[in-house]
């Protein structure tokens, strides 16, 4: 893990179509003014890379992936599931993510992150939303240290929310932990993200669903920076 801010400052715009998503990320992001927050659909957002919460499989056939997916053609559920079999044998562990051309110009990318590892899994009481998150933007940080500048802006739907039946407020927070691991971290692998969150799963599971929890990374000895 470093504590290496990304070069080029990116463009985040949260977007969803559910009315209490989005009013909970305002709640959850009042102290972050540089997000960008509004109702409406992902398609509608003209950035480099959109972020769809999926299962570990890649199998784009429900929710926000299956507008995706009818959006940007069959062929992009084609080339997640091959990274996914590249990279992680087939199955991609929630806390993970791939990033792949769009083959569009709007957006270049599409970020792939589970929330569940089967479709249509109830994720309300685990603290996945935060995990894709933060996978996802460990995604834009691996992206952009292969070709730098090529992420600059992305846009995020609400996590779980519907086919994961997350509630709004739980959801915002844990998106809102998420982010914050981006803003002043990068992870050595998603190995690492994934022990950082869930060595704190207990302090976030026990908070009151209206308090945000920040997750605070293990400091490591100067070499490792």
């Amino acid at each position: 893990m470093t504590a290496d801010r990304p070069q080029t400052p990116l463009r985040v715009v949260l977007t969803d179509v559910n009315t209490a998503v989005v009013e909970a990320w305002r709640a959850a992001f009042a102290d972050t003014p540089e997000i960008e927050i509004r109702k409406g659909s992902i398609l509608d957002e003209d950035v480099d890379a959109w972020v769809s919460p999926t299962n570990s499989r890649g199998r784009m056939d429900g929710g926000v992936d299956a507008v995706i997916k009818r959006y940007l053609g069959a062929g992009i559920q084609l080339r997640v599931q091959k990274a996914i079999r590249d990279r992680f044998a087939g199955s991609l562990p929630v806390g993970s993510a791939v990033c792949v051309a769009s083959g569009a110009v709007k957006p270049r990318f599409l970020i792939s992150t589970p929330t569940m590892e089967t479709s249509s899994q109830n994720v309300s009481e685990t603290l996945n939303v935060a995990l894709a998150c933060a996978a996802a933007f460990q995604a834009i940080h691996q992206q952009n240290k292969k070709a730098p500048g090529s992420i600059q802006s992305v846009a995020l739907v609400g996590m779980g929310a519907r086919t994961g039946r997350v509630p709004a407020r739980v959801c915002a927070n844990l998106m809102w932990t998420g982010h914050t691991l981006f803003h002043d971290y990068s992870f050595e692998d998603y190995d690492d993200l994934r022990r950082t969150i869930v060595a704190q799963l207990d302090d976030i599971e026990s908070a009151p669903v209206e308090k945000r929890v920040r997750i605070a990374p293990p400091k490591r000895p100067a070499s490792h920076r």
